[in-house]
């Protein structure tokens, strides 16, 4: 069941002071027409909840291209151009995108088995851990059991056009808070102890995501070009059609905080399965509800 939660008219009503009713009011107003407020979500029979993200438009790339430079240890001409030309796209759907990466005790539910790194699946909060050694092929041999476990959704991994969307939640900028608020919403090298750390243990961002940035690099559907955003489609863009490494957003609890970013590109063969590397899923219903 999707709601909203909107204040009480007949409450309202009867304040003592008519102006201070308006305010409410024109602050509910507000969460429903403003996508960064209204909350929407649907829960699977896993647990896995999942927050519908409005359609909309946004400016994807890094338009600040000097100042991402900057961040940078050692920056070079030719770093962040894969970030440009900074392009609007439309989102022209809602989506359900996951509340949280892909933990390791829904992928042991799923998968039954424990891959990666032993000293990960030995600790007391294994099961709120993203799974944080997986390739792009075991996040699709996950969707594909899962499919197959669901018969009220359908899952998959996010565009990175979805992604990007998302992990901005409405925000302009290198990032959606200040690098000085960083460490409320992300877990990186600063405040991480250089492991990962249990899923929505930090702030959400103005969607209701955790870990959008940090804990681990979520990996996307779309392969991997430099000159992608040159091609791109203006409504819903999937990506180059073919490609030998695919996408990968977000950053990691190991990044320092230069690669923790929405708008920062980073791409690894499909097979690889490095100890920083998890996904998050969009859930799309399989028949009407």
């Amino acid at each position: 069941m999707l709601t909203r939660h909107l204040p009480d008219l007949s409450i309202l009503m009867r304040e003592k002071h008519f102006l201070q009713a308006a305010v409410h009011l024109l602050v509910a107003g507000l969460l429903i027409c403003n996508p960064a407020q209204a909350v929407d979500s649907l829960e699977n029979s896993l647990g896995m909840r999942f927050i519908q993200i409005p359609a909309g438009s946004y400016t994807m790339g890094t338009v600040e291209v000097e100042a991402a430079r900057m961040e940078l240890p050692e920056p070079g001409p030719d770093d962040v151009l894969d970030e440009t030309p900074a392009h609007t796209v439309r989102i022209s759907e809602p989506f359900y995108l996951g509340e949280t990466e892909v933990t390791q005790g829904v992928w042991y539910r799923v998968m039954e088995n424990r891959p990666g790194e032993v000293d990960f699946w030995a600790r007391d909060d294994w099961e709120r851990l993203p799974m944080a050694t997986a390739s792009w092929f075991m996040a699709q041999r996950f969707v594909e059991e899962l499919n197959k476990l669901d018969r009220e959704y359908r899952y998959r991994l996010p565009t990175e056009a979805e992604w990007e969307y998302a992990a901005r939640a409405g925000s302009q900028g290198l990032r959606p808070v200040a690098e000085t608020e960083l460490e409320r919403y992300a877990w990186f090298i600063n405040n991480s102890g250089d492991e990962p750390r249990p899923v929505a243990s930090r702030e959400a961002n103005a969607f209701g995501l955790y870990d959008t940035l940090g804990n681990v690099w979520e990996w996307v559907a779309d392969w991997y070009a430099a000159d992608a955003y040159a091609e791109s489609a203006a409504t819903d863009p999937q990506g180059p059609g073919e490609g030998f490494a695919k996408v990968r957003r977000g950053g990691s609890y190991h990044c320092p905080i230069h690669l923790l970013r929405p708008g920062y590109r980073a791409a690894n063969k499909p097979g690889i399965a490095y100890s920083v590397q998890g996904f998050r899923l969009v859930a799309e219903l399989k028949r009407a509800r």
